[in-house]
């Protein structure tokens, strides 16, 4: 008997054990049903594309970017395809062992190594940085062959951004360079669809008209999705959405009359404005002395940044809208109209000009040249008069005169299609008060203004206010914000969309009074200070010569070029426009340290009207008389643009674009003559678009 009811325990115990195991085993299949469920059916859409991604990567494809090209369609940015050597640092255990073992392979130069250590600081690990650009063939193949020796490291296809003209118009079209730390920072603040666009981008505009049309010449971002290895290599591409290339700037500018007003210049600094008064086109744009915006791109060596950045004649300062100067003479035209619109003095008043102006117990002088006389406005203007209008200042006063003139676009800026346009100074006593801190300095004083009349004292200007104030008067008060782009063609789609210029409020002035301007200016050309520049001329125009001091000068101290450095002699300015009664261009420029308005500056102005009134490119030995400050009419047989090729060094094909622009470091056998297509291309007219309704005493260096 106790054996069968231990057998029964047995038995009992059994079957616990084995409904213990059940439930353990039908809890175990609960968990993991319900596991199955969370995962399949509630995180499904999560995890399936966590796993997507585990398999595939999405690839930013980098667009294009647009061209530049002048209105005559020579390209003047563009891009070509070369082949980099690229290193991850993420995936490389000793850079400065793999980079020494590469050299083994490829030329890798000093300047190389710089560049790459420059970019490192300012990238992350795992972002690859090219350590050589621009591959040979036989460079490549070296590596190939040694890759399996360097992980980390890699060939890649990349657009490289060319500038054609090299030095040519580099203010005005400006450079591409890598996007620095700062510029990361800032691009943080940007709209989400911004940031997305840039993905993969690299480099961005940094001066000029690549900084400032940024957003038209990016283009769009397009995305590839690739299928991936364990070791994350792309193994095949899935799908694609192609980048979108950025649009074409079609410029106002003819590069032909730019490159020949900086070959004018020469070695001088200046720079030079010149706009289509009918619709505020701008049809040269010139600071000198320029720089090459190739070295840029991929980053400029150190050598080339100080040889450019402590040059005494700052190559990189754009002179056109961010170099200020006194106008000196040049500003008498502006007063002049001031009179006639205040009030304040008729054109046929006179005023004794005995060659001194005394005001307070101070004593303002006249250049030697002057002649002594009564004059009236017209002769004033003519004969540049500084007792004339020492006088004329005095009686308007500073506040009257800045009222005056501010709508002409003196003092302030323009509006213009590029960014970095400093303001100037046109002083009034408000401006005094503002500009300085202490009480004593604050307040104005009468003499101050005497020197006013004459473009001194406070006065600073650019050239493009100066050439926007021309092309305002001359027109009889129409007034325009200057664009530098006439045109932007979408790549895709092939339309253009004009980029018009912004017609403001006229100034409201009298056909007679603006007819008296334009007579005296035109005066100048004829039996004033620019007569034996403009002697022969075929067209009509009006103008004005300008001699600004670069430093005051003492009192009784008589101004001696000869006896200060070349840095502080007098500026040498013209103001201009042609033709006379319908004036289709506008211009200002500046020579600086050049010293008389008719020597330097001037000769300058009559070659650019010659070139786009009567289609004449001057002579070789006119050009180089100019250079040298010794040109007055123009001599030897004028040529015609379209028979002038392109700056040298520069190939007609490239230039019009109808090829990849060659490798900067081939030889020069690659860079053949301009002289083909391109400078043989036919001229475009000018549009004929229908017009819408405080000097020291006795300062003895003239103002002409």
């Amino acid at each position: 008997m106790t054996e069968l009811k231990d057998l029964a325990r047995e038995l009992d115990r059994f079957r616990l054990r084995i409904l213990a195991a059940a439930l353990f085993v039908l809890l175990g299949f609960g968990l993991l049903t319900a596991r199955l469920v969370y995962l399949q059916v509630i995180r499904h859409d999560e995890l399936s594309t966590k796993a997507e991604a585990n398999r595939t990567a999405i690839v930013p494809i980098v667009p294009n970017r647009g061209r530049i090209v002048d209105r005559h369609g020579v390209v003047l940015a563009n891009n070509y395809t070369a082949y980099t050597l690229e290193i991850t640092p993420s995936k490389v255990d000793d850079l400065e062992a793999t980079i020494n073992g590469l050299a083994e392979l490829v030329d890798i130069r000093p300047s190389d190594r710089r560049r790459f250590k420059r970019q490192l600081e300012e990238s992350k690990s795992f972002e690859s940085l090219p350590i050589r650009n621009r591959l040979s063939e036989t460079e490549m193949a070296r590596f190939i062959a040694q890759r399996f020796r360097f992980p980390g490291v890699d060939i890649k296809a990349r657009l490289f951004r060319n500038y054609p003209l090299g030095e040519t118009g580099s203010h005005l079209i400006g450079y591409i360079g890598r996007i620095n730390q700062a510029e990361k920072l800032a691009m943080e603040d940007w709209e989400e669809e911004t940031q997305a666009n840039y993905r993969g981008t690299e480099y961005i505009g940094k001066l000029g008209l690549e900084q400032s049309y940024e957003s038209e010449l990016h283009g769009r971002t397009g995305v590839e999705q690739v299928e991936t290895s364990a070791g994350g290599r792309a193994v095949r591409r899935l799908d694609s959405k192609p980048s979108t290339p950025g649009n074409t700037l079609i410029l106002s500018i003819d590069i032909k009359l730019q490159a020949l007003v900086e070959q004018l210049f020469g070695d001088r600094r200046g720079a030079l404005v010149a706009i289509d008064p009918r619709n505020g086109e701008v049809l040269a744009f010139v600071s000198k002395p320029t720089f090459d915006p190739n070295l840029f791109v991929d980053g400029i060596d150190q050598e080339n940044w100080s040889a450019l950045n402590e040059n005494i004649d700052k190559p990189l300062l754009n002179r056109a809208i961010r170099g200020t100067y006194p106008p000196g003479s040049t500003f008498k035209p502006f007063m002049a109209i001031a009179a006639l619109n205040s009030g304040k003095r008729a054109a046929s008043t006179v005023i004794m000009d005995n060659l001194t102006y005394s005001f307070g117990g101070r004593t303002f002088g006249s250049p030697e040249t002057d002649r002594a006389g009564p004059k009236d406005m017209r002769a004033a203007i003519v004969t540049s008069s500084n007792v004339y209008f020492y006088s004329l200042a005095n009686e308007m006063g500073v506040d009257l005169i800045h009222d005056q003139l501010e709508p002409f676009g003196l003092g302030r800026k323009t509006g213009i299609d590029m960014e970095g346009e400093l303001t100037g100074d046109l002083p009034s006593t408000e401006w005094k008060r503002r500009r300085f801190k202490k009480p004593e300095q604050q307040k104005w004083f009468p003499g101050e203004t005497i020197s006013l009349g004459i473009g001194q004292g406070y006065n600073n200007f650019t050239m493009l206010q100066m050439a926007t104030g021309v092309a305002t008067l001359s027109s009889g008060g129409q007034r325009f914000k200057p664009r530098l782009v006439h045109e932007v063609e979408d790549m895709v789609s092939g339309e253009k969309r004009s980029i018009s210029s912004q017609a403001l409020e006229p100034i409201p002035l009298k056909p007679e009074h603006v007819s008296v301007i334009r007579d005296a200016m035109n005066g100048v050309t004829i039996a004033g200070t620019s007569a034996r520049v403009f002697a022969g001329a075929a067209y009509q125009s009006g103008g004005k010569t300008g001699t600004a001091q670069a430093v005051g000068a003492r009192a009784n101290e008589k101004y001696s070029a000869a006896r200060m450095a070349e840095h502080l002699r007098d500026h040498s300015l013209y103001i201009a426009f042609a033709p006379l009664d319908e004036p289709r261009v506008a211009l200002a420029v500046i020579v600086e340290n050049a010293g008389w308005g008719s020597g330097a500056a001037a000769p300058i102005a009559r070659r650019v009207l010659d070139y786009l009134l009567v289609d004449q490119y001057p002579s070789e030995e006119d050009i180089a008389l100019v250079r040298e400050g010794k040109g007055v009419a123009p001599i030897g047989t004028p040529r015609k643009p379209a028979d002038v090729p392109l700056p040298s060094g520069v190939s007609a094909s490239v230039a019009m674009g109808l090829v990849a622009a060659p490798d900067p470091a081939a030889s020069a056998a690659s860079a053949a003559s301009a002289a083909g297509a391109a400078s043989s291309a036919p001229r475009a007219a000018l549009p004929s678009t229908p017009r819408p309704a405080a000097a020291s005493a006795t300062a003895s260096g003239g103002q002409r």
